[in-house]
């Protein structure tokens, strides 16, 4: 089950690079443990301590926000697009 994951700037260092990875997994949450085993450390920026989603993190699959869904629960089906998007504060 391939999905694309998109990889923000923030987040490319850990993946050598690369914008765009392709992972194996049924669901986001095997998504993320699959993209943490071929780049260690990008779970612990994307997940807390309890294993979900940082507040800070936001995560589409193809286009629709995963909190509106089932979260990390979410099933994933070959061809679909994941996209990390770190939220931006700031302005005035």
């Amino acid at each position: 089950m391939a999905v694309t994951v998109r990889i923000p700037t923030p987040l490319r260092r850990i993946t050598s690079g690369q914008d765009k990875v392709s992972v194996d997994g049924q669901n986001l949450r095997s998504i993320i443990d699959a993209l943490n085993k071929a780049h260690p450390g990008i779970k612990e920026r994307l997940c807390d301590e309890s294993g979900e989603l940082r507040h800070f993190v936001n995560v589409y699959l193809n286009g629709e926000d995963v909190r509106y869904l089932q979260g990390l629960n979410t099933s994933t089906k070959t061809g679909d697009e994941v996209s990390i998007v770190p939220a931006v504060a700031g302005g005035s």
